[in-house]
């Protein structure tokens, strides 16, 4: 839902009813994966996708159905439906979409998704009365119920660990929460802030990284100790621009499990410090550019400084696939795709040569 919030906003702030359709589970090649949403309101119009067109035509009706009646919907479409040619995915996969109402506790989501501060709503899929009760649950608060105290207080617990690693999904419960119960499906769909890319060198190949790295989601940052490059008007669209030296910039900020470091530089007086450092953090990815010859040397600077061989499993270097990339636009999409790779579990081989899952 991220992706139309400002759609979604200007509807709720002018009175515009209009109902959710969000991906709660997938099978197989699901084009989409769960959190994808798409939004109809009352005057027909259209914010979002939940399978790149394949039973959009389907989930309109049933969201125009849901404004109707007000009640919301779980439905699943798949290959296996009877009528697959019309609302079937030809892909073969097969996604679960829960199609509601708006509710009062948007506001509060729509607010918090705007400030960057972790979110997650957790509504009732599949139970009986209790579908479409929904929770919103922050770090310290919570509005709304799902029934029962019990309930709120265990989905509560487990929305906020969902929350901490940016995971959304169904939990199964009883009716009181009870963890070895399946009374319940409960849709967990948490919006933590951005994960941040930081991209160190303030040279034509950082700028072309940072627009994909903007592309793709990330909330991304350029450093470089020279100011005379590190400017906005080299790198208007980054979210942040910071003159310091890299090693120093990364001793003050905070690196989680989500963060992806791109090293640019390739200068000894920057990247070994830099990487000594970053290479002791728990980011997602480390990649540094450079020739075989520079890593070779790179390698053994990081050695003579302490370096062990586990951290330097972890670097990437040459950073990015191979993709034949020349220009700083190609590189960029070359690392872009290593990125991608990792995050999945790709193998960052051709599809055409492959016979496993498109989609993990």
């Amino acid at each position: 839902m991220r992706d139309i919030v400002d759609d979604l906003a200007a509807w709720h702030s002018g009175g515009t009813d209009f109902a959710i359709a969000t991906v709660v589970q997938t099978w197989n090649s699901a084009p989409r994966q769960p959190g994808a949403s798409m939004a109809v309101s009352e005057n027909g119009d259209v914010a979002g996708s939940v399978s790149g067109g394949c039973v959009e035509g389907a989930v309109y009706a049933l969201a125009q159905q849901v404004l109707e009646t007000g009640q919301p919907v779980l439905q699943t479409y798949g290959i296996s439906d009877d009528d697959a040619v019309q609302v079937g995915l030809t892909c073969g996969g097969i996604v679960d979409i829960f199609v509601h109402p708006r509710y009062p506790e948007l506001t509060t989501v729509f607010d918090a998704i705007r400030r960057g501060e972790p979110i997650a709503v957790a509504s009732v899929i599949a139970g009986a009365e209790l579908r479409g009760r929904r929770l919103v649950v922050t770090a310290a608060s919570t509005e709304g119920t799902l029934g029962s105290p019990a309930l709120d207080l265990s989905v509560t617990e487990q929305a906020r660990g969902m929350l901490a690693t940016g995971r959304t999904g169904v939990l199964r419960v009883g009716r009181d929460g009870q963890q070895r119960m399946d009374e319940l499906a409960i849709f967990v769909e948490s919006f933590a802030p951005a994960p941040r890319m930081l991209v160190f060198g303030a040279i034509d190949f950082a700028g072309a990284v940072a627009r994909i790295g903007k592309f793709l989601g990330y909330h991304v940052t350029v450093c470089d100790a020279r100011a005379l490059f590190a400017t906005r008007r080299r790198f208007p669209d980054v979210d942040e621009l910071v003159v310091m030296w890299p090693h120093q910039y990364l001793d003050r900020t905070v690196v989680d499990e989500r963060t992806v470091i791109c090293v640019l530089t390739h200068d000894p007086k920057f990247d070994v410090p830099l990487l000594e450092r970053a290479l002791s953090t728990p980011a997602a990815y480390i990649g540094a550019m450079g020739s075989r010859r520079t890593h070779a040397d790179r390698l053994q600077r990081l050695r003579q400084a302490g370096v062990g061989p586990a951290a330097l499993a972890r670097l990437s270097s040459p950073i990015g696939l191979d993709l034949g990339a020349r220009t700083p636009e190609e590189t960029a999409v070359a690392i872009a795709a290593e990125i991608i790779a990792l995050t999945w579990g790709g193998s960052g081989t051709r599809l055409t040569g492959t016979d496993q899952a498109i989609h993990r």
